[in-house]
């Protein structure tokens, strides 16, 4: 990866981490689009820890945007009302196990660009009737039960798939659960921050211990830029699901079936 690269990639990696349109698809459309040669090796061998490296620019920003949750929580470790950090725990095993087990084989089977542009139509699909065919939600977060965070922390598991996006499956089940727009979204940026921090402590160690050429201050640039655009990208997130309760996913539907839809049709040309 060139420096440039790096700066194009940690940009589109911050914006499209918390916006629900995939981020896991745009890291395969992106050497794609831009016709980038990448070295075997280093795909084969540092790939994944470089971008778990942005992933923890993005998880940074996230804890500086949601301190004050943060904060309440641990408080309400020596307080008593733990419900929430409970919540947060529960939701988050399913999507840890399943990526500790998973992960590997999931993106090895569905991580060209071909699989990838087809799932990021279907979960513009997702999208649009998930937020349809559920009631309209009134629930904070302190009204959910186990069970339905449990539910919410299964569909977080779905953006294993290239196409399918993490807080688009998080909040849309979310939805079903009867939570408002707001509410799913902060829980939704809430569960992401662990498993982006529990991904970084797997794989930046070894990007530290064998990382060469420069790689490891390529990734903490990259790092850093991505998570001046996540935290942009969460204020904007956040103040548009505060503003809608209808049809807030709508524009990220149309997103996802438009660019899924250019990029399938230029598999075939």
């Amino acid at each position: 990866m060139t420096y440039l690269q790096t700066f194009i990639f940690a940009i589109i990696q911050g914006i499209t981490e918390l916006f629900p349109i995939s981020s896991v698809a745009h890291g395969v459309f992106t050497p794609y689009i831009f016709h980038w040669h990448l070295d075997e090796d280093f795909l084969k061998e540092h790939f994944l820890s470089y971008v778990v490296m942005l992933h923890l620019g993005t998880a940074l920003a996230l804890l500086l945007f949601f301190w004050r949750d943060w904060v309440e929580m641990i408080k309400s470790i020596f307080t008593g009302n733990r419900r929430v950090l409970l919540l947060v725990i529960v939701a988050t095993i399913p999507a840890a196990v399943i990526g500790l087990v998973l992960e590997t084989p999931i993106r090895h089977a569905f991580s060209n660009v071909t699989s990838a542009s087809i799932l990021l139509i279907i979960n513009g699909f997702f999208l649009y009737f998930g937020e349809k065919i559920r009631s309209r939600g009134n629930k904070e977060i302190d009204d959910l039960n186990f069970g339905q965070a449990v539910v919410i922390g299964l569909f977080q598991s779905l953006a294993l798939i290239p196409g399918f996006s993490r807080s688009g499956s998080s909040m849309t089940a979310g939805f079903w659960m009867g939570l408002n727009h707001e509410a799913s979204a902060r829980f939704s940026m809430l569960l992401a921050t662990p498993i982006i921090a529990g991904a970084s402590i797997l794989e930046v160690p070894k990007l530290i211990k064998h990382g060469t050429n420069g790689l490891l201050q390529m990734s903490l640039i990259g790092g850093l830029l991505s998570g001046i655009f996540a935290f942009i990208s969460v204020w904007i997130l956040m103040n548009w699901f505060k503003k809608k309760e209808i049809n807030a996913m709508r524009p990220f539907s149309y997103y996802c079936w438009i660019v899924g839809l250019v990029i399938l049709i230029s598999t075939f040309l």
